[in-house]
């Protein structure tokens, strides 16, 4: 800085170097300003600031990222039931929280594994609507019939119109329980993964559990089945009754043409559900309608030559549920419908898991749970075939 000043009172007129002295003097005061505004920020930021400037997610932090001291306290706890780390935990982190009475939520990759492998097995769950509520009940309103029209004219009085027919519909959320155990010796192992292992058993028996209640449910203390919902023939059921078709023979298909009731069954629901209808029987009935064929000879059934695509009968998919009833008398071993619109399954999103060392030594029980319900919401969207 001397150098400068030096120079320009030395090449410059003396007005002229006493203005450029000013300008550098200003100049340095600023900055000098701007470094001690700067140091009295620093000052003023506390503690809790930095802790929470610490503590806050990148925008490009992942999610794996977000949950790994979740993931760790799960471990922990799960392994040797030190739930220390989960009660200290922060109550809005979204990975688990404690409660007095229910146990942990389960870690992300836990709740994850459970809920994909719910939805891939042979289940309602892949043709019905799924709905994630944090309430205990679900409510719906069903539109009953069309809105009545008229036409109208320029002189005319135009009519009253009347109002459509309104359902509501309420379908309570139950709790669905899992109790897997393992040994305290193979919990110890550190190269036993034990997520893997928790969520493959808890998805097993939920699996098994829900497929049977959506089928066939009584709807005490778990979901109510479609089979269990109110039926009728089907030339006189109602708007809230199932509409049944008959095989033509007791405990089988007629002797002649026994396509034909399949065919029946089909043209039974009404146009606008059979865009996304689907058939759902188990696979012995599957196997006595794979046989039949038309009359040109060719087969009713068709194989999908697409991976991991449903195969097909009379153009519709066909999902093969195991819990659908065998053929017999008075069965109804055949449902064809949009389950989409007819069967809606409710569930809260958590999964909570509770250990007890206690009750099963020297094996370490989890207690899982899930809260789920289902229930028919639209019952002209399903059709059925009774074998009588």
């Amino acid at each position: 800085m001397t150098e400068v000043k030096t120079a320009a009172g030395a090449d410059m007129p003396g007005d002229l170097g006493a203005e450029m002295l000013g300008f550098v003097n200003e100049l340095k005061s600023f900055r000098t300003d701007i470094q001690k505004r700067l140091e009295a920020q620093e000052n003023r930021m506390t503690m809790f600031d930095r802790k929470t400037l610490t503590r806050a997610r990148a925008p490009l932090a992942t999610e794996s990222d977000a949950g790994a001291p979740h993931q760790k306290a799960f471990d922990a706890y799960i392994r040797h039931g030190d739930d220390g780390a989960l009660r200290g935990l922060p109550l809005e982190g979204k990975a688990m929280n404690s409660t007095s009475d229910a146990g942990f939520l389960a870690a992300p990759t836990v709740a994850v594994q459970v809920q994909e492998a719910l939805n891939v097995t042979a289940s309602l769950r892949r043709v019905a609507n799924v709905v994630q509520v944090e309430s205990a009940t679900f409510e719906m309103l069903v539109d009953m019939g069309d809105i009545a029209h008229g036409w109208a004219s320029e002189t005319a009085a135009q009519t009253e119109t009347g109002t459509p027919t309104v359902q509501r519909v309420v379908i309570p959320v139950h709790e669905l329980s899992a109790m897997p155990k393992a040994s305290q010796r193979l919990l110890d192992d550190g190269a036993f993964d034990v997520e893997t292992w928790l969520a493959g058993r808890i998805a097993e028996k939920f699996a098994r559990a829900e497929a049977t209640a959506f089928i066939s449910g009584d709807g005490v203390n778990k979901p109510r089945g479609f089979l269990n919902h109110a039926r009728a023939a089907n030339a006189s059921a109602t708007n809230v009754q199932i509409g049944t078709i008959p095989s033509g023979a007791a405990g089988d298909f007629a002797a002649t043409n026994p396509a034909n009731a399949l065919i029946d069954l089909v043209y039974a629901l009404a146009a606008q559900y059979r865009a996304n209808a689907s058939f759902v029987m188990n696979s012995k009935t599957a196997a006595a309608v794979r046989k039949m064929r038309d009359t040109d000879g060719r087969f009713l059934w068709a194989d999908s030559l697409a991976m991991g695509q449903p195969p097909q009968l009379l153009g519709y998919p066909v999902l093969l549920c195991e819990d659908m009833p065998d053929i017999a008398a008075g069965s109804a071993s055949i449902a064809f419908g949009d389950f989409r619109s007819a069967y809606t399954i409710v569930e809260r999103p958590d999964l909570r898991v509770l250990r007890d060392p206690f009750s099963a030594k020297p094996h370490v029980l989890f207690y899982a749970t899930k809260r789920v319900g289902g229930g028919v919401t639209d019952a002209r969207a399903i059709k059925l075939m009774i074998f009588g």
